[in-house]
């Protein structure tokens, strides 16, 4: 297998050491055939082993690899060498997120909004046990399922102009996990999560840049579902407002 000479330019950053981040070149012999992530883990092990940053399944499954390739969010496992010319690479932790420690990014801000949609099925009506599984038809799971496929890789985050001008906003993957249990026909909590979607930093917020949905690895289109909720919202104003016996 042939091997491509390539200068990583990788920024560090060292809270113990240092007042800033600062970028570390290497240059690594990568195979056709590699990834972003394979030449980091190469650094890892020939070069620097003081490099932190965090990777698991190495498939697009985990999302734990999701760094600044280039200027642009993606996951290091996806991203394969051969599409990116030149003899230089620049490696960066996500943008609009603070650096816990060269590419590890400090992720407390995302898991408080995600916990405060209630991401998970409250149902409409506790039962049993023993009488059986909540069911669902075939059409009512193609209702949300494209939202399933959320891997919680905040590359939509890094993408997102409002999140990195307004850190009170919400953000594209909570948002879309939002709009996937509120359209689960299980789901009787969509109430619950209104006090918090509806509010200003909630969909409101968006602009509808669009750039969530265009970095997603799992096509979630999390834009599409930030406006659907939009529209929902607005019928909710309406029916409470204008016919309130209809809101009832």
């Amino acid at each position: 297998m042939s091997e491509r000479q390539i200068t990583f330019e990788v920024l560090r950053y060292n809270p113990e050491t240092d007042d800033k981040p600062w970028v570390q070149t290497y240059s690594v012999p990568c195979q056709e055939d590699w990834v972003v992530l394979d030449a980091i883990n190469y650094i890892k092990d020939h070069l620097d082993t003081s490099l932190s940053y965090r990777w698991s399944c190495h498939m697009a499954v985990c999302g734990s690899c999701g760094m600044m390739v280039n200027g642009e969010p993606t996951l290091s496992c996806k991203a394969f060498l051969r599409d990116y010319k030149g003899s230089k690479i620049r490696v960066e932790p996500l943008s609009h997120f603070p650096i816990e420690r060269d590419l590890v990014v400090v992720l407390d801000d995302f898991m408080g909004k995600l916990q405060s949609v209630k991401p998970y099925i409250i149902p409409k009506k506790e039962k049993p046990v023993e009488e059986g599984e909540y069911k669902q038809t075939p059409r009512q799971l193609k209702n949300f399922k494209q939202y399933t496929m959320c891997i919680n890789c905040m590359l939509c985050y890094a993408a997102c102009p409002q999140y990195g001008l307004n850190d009170d906003f919400i953000g594209p993957a909570a948002l879309a996990l939002t709009h996937r249990y509120n359209l689960d026909s299980r789901d009787g909590g969509r109430s619950q999560r209104q006090e918090v979607v509806a509010q200003h930093e909630g969909v409101w917020e968006c602009s509808f840049v669009g750039a969530c949905s265009e970095v997603c690895p799992k096509d979630v289109d999390p834009a599409g579902a930030i406006q659907q909720m939009k529209i929902a919202s607005t019928v909710d104003w309406y029916l409470e407002h204008l016919m309130p016996w209809r809101a009832k």
